[in-house]
């Protein structure tokens, strides 16, 4: 099993910054992609980034220019840097990483997810 921590949410003010960190543990071959989505009240679950192994990345439009995916993998960790948060950047923020486990098997891990919230 792979197991996935997230840390650095809180509270923010509008045009301010956040740095997420989510840290990969368990039986972890390979990590093909790893990746940030987001969930606010009454809303779906959407993608805000991605990582892929070779380190081409994909954004959300509505956090372009403004987020940065990035990945350590030495650390089997994945950050997500938050500049310019707006409001309705507030919501649940979930790691995601999908890969193969030194059996073979592929896992899907999910974190257990970290609130930001961006409020005056």
């Amino acid at each position: 099993q792979v197991q996935l921590v997230e840390s650095g949410g809180g509270l923010v003010q509008p045009g301010g910054s956040l740095r997420l960190s989510c840290a990969a543990s368990g039986s972890i071959f390979s990590i093909n992609v790893m990746g940030w989505s987001r969930q606010a009240p009454g809303k779906q679950r959407e993608l805000v980034a991605a990582v892929f192994n070779g380190g081409s990345t994909n954004y959300a439009d509505s956090v372009k220019g403004r987020f940065t995916i990035s990945r350590d993998s030495a650390k089997n960790t994945v950050y997500l840097q938050m500049n310019s948060l707006k409001p309705e950047d507030t919501a649940v923020y979930y790691c995601n990483a999908f890969g193969l486990g030194y059996r073979g098997d592929e896992y899907d891990s999910w974190g257990q997810g970290t609130q930001v919230t961006v409020s005056s």
